[in-house]
Formats: structure tokens, C-alpha cells, sequence
């Protein structure tokens, strides 16, 4: 049976949160490559740079370093004093390829030339572009608008909630149409498949995260959801392929 509402990305896009994290340490090459070798077509994490220029991947942006493990921020490291199994983004397109989207929040909004840098080292080793499948995640709308007007073929995604969106829905749906935004990001609890239709009446791809149950990613997938973030690959990829059995 299809979806009750159509997504205007089919099929969706399945974003292993943090890799497979069910299953690996978070935010770790082994991670990534299990959720790619799982099934994932996406793969997120948060990006952050260090204090000579290295883009990584982590979730909290802080590390204990020192004899005493104090916290320190990333910002104030060093690549080469950081753990070795936290990853730079450069670590992760060597060891797992393109072939899939990659959404990054960035954390650090400083850290988005070093990950267009990055990308585009990359694409020119694979002879393939890349920015059409980097997602890159913000809460903040002219932070948004401004690397679009930076990077136009990137892909740009507003992360926030509902209830956060003191303008409404409607006027916010507008707002990224007019800057060029591409895709709105809400906790899975936040959509209803009435807020679906709306933001894809703008041409607003709508992506839900922490999906982790099968009852809500059919939830979030039937309401005609355009991508899913979930800790739990195997259960992602099972629920997209119910919806989507023909791959389209």
C-alpha cells in the first residue's frame, strides 16, 4: 500500500544517526561503514573544527585531554591531539566513499568552508559532485541564508521544532522557500501529515528525527516524511523498503 501522503523525495532518505550506533561506538568509522554496509543511504553526525583547520565528527564538541582529563572544546585542539577514534571528515569520505548523502549539524557555524573544503577534495577524487548530497543542519535562518548565498548547490536543512517557530509553520515554510532552504528538520513527535502537505506545498523537503521505533517511522513514512534519522539502521531500512518496495 503507498503512502497516504506522497513524498516529494522517493524514496526517502534513511540517515544512520551518528552511524550505526545500535551496534558501534558513536560517531566512529567503524560505525559509518557498518550503517553503509547495513543499508543506509545517509549517514549524520555534528560537525565541528579544530584550531588548525580540521573538520571532525563528534556530538558534544568537547574532549578530555590532559593528565587531569580536563574538558577541553575542540575549537581550542589541535587535530593530532584529539582521540584517535574520533574522526575527520576527510577520514570519512577515504574510508567510506560517496555514495551516500551526509548530513552535518553544524554545531560550529565556522566549520562550513572547511566541510565544503572538504567535500570538494573528495568529489574531485571520485570525479563525482558531492555538494548535492551534503546536507548541512542549522537552527538559525540567516546563518542558513547566508551560505546559501555562499555555496548555491549545496543542500541546507533547517533543524528545529515546532514549537520554536514563533512565526508559525506556514510563515516559516515560506521564509525557506524564499531563501533558498531545501529541507526542515523536526523531532519525529512534531509532524503530523498536515504539516507535511504544508511544507511540501512550498517545495520544503521534510525530514523527522530520532525515529527509532518501527510504529514511527511507518507513522513518519505513510504522512509522506522525506527523510528519517534513526539510531537503529536495520529497522530504518526495513520500514523505507515497506513503503518503498520498488526502490522509487
Amino acid at each position: 500500500m503507498p503512502p497516504r501522503i506522497s513524498a516529494l523525495r522517493s524514496p526517502p532518505i534513511g540517515f544512520a544517526h551518528r552511524g550505526a550506533r545500535a551496534q558501534e561506538r558513536e560517531n566512529t568509522l567503524a560505525a559509518f561503514t557498518r550503517a553503509l554496509d547495513m543499508g543506509a543511504s545517509g549517514l549524520e553526525s555534528d560537525a565541528w573544527l579544530t584550531a588548525d583547520g580540521h573538520v571532525v565528527l563528534d556530538h558534544d564538541g568537547v574532549v578530555r585531554l590532559g593528565r587531569w582529563r580536563r574538558k577541553q572544546p575542540i575549537s581550542g585542539c589541535r587535530r593530532d591531539e584529539l582521540p584517535d577514534h574520533m574522526p575527520a571528515l576527510a577520514d570519512l569520505y577515504r574510508q567510506c566513499g560517496t555514495d551516500f548523502e551526509l548530513s552535518l549539524d553544524l554545531k560550529d557555524p565556522d566549520a562550513a568552508a572547511a566541510v565544503i573544503d572538504s567535500a570538494d577534495e573528495a568529489a574531485a577524487r571520485a570525479a563525482r559532485p558531492l555538494r548535492p548530497r551534503l546536507w548541512l543542519c542549522h537552527p538559525d535562518l540567516d546563518t542558513l541564508a547566508g551560505f546559501r548565498e555562499q555555496w548555491p548547490d549545496v543542500r541546507l536543512c533547517n533543524s528545529t521544532r515546532l514549537s520554536r517557530m514563533r512565526e508559525g509553520p506556514e510563515r516559516r515554510a515560506a521564509l525557506l522557500a524564499e531563501a533558498g532552504i531545501d529541507s526542515v528538520n523536526l523531532h519525529q513527535t512534531d509532524w503530523t501529515g498536515g504539516l507535511v502537505t504544508l511544507f511540501h506545498r512550498f517545495g520544503i523537503l521534510c525530514f523527522g528525527w530520532d525515529a527509532q521505533q518501527p510504529r514511527v517511522l511507518d507513522e513518519l513514512l505513510d504522512m509522506g516524511i522525506d527523510g528519517v534519522y534513526s539510531d537503529h539502521v536495520e529497522r530504518m531500512g526495513a520500514a523505507v523498503a515497506g513503503w518503498y518496495p520498488d526502490g522509487r
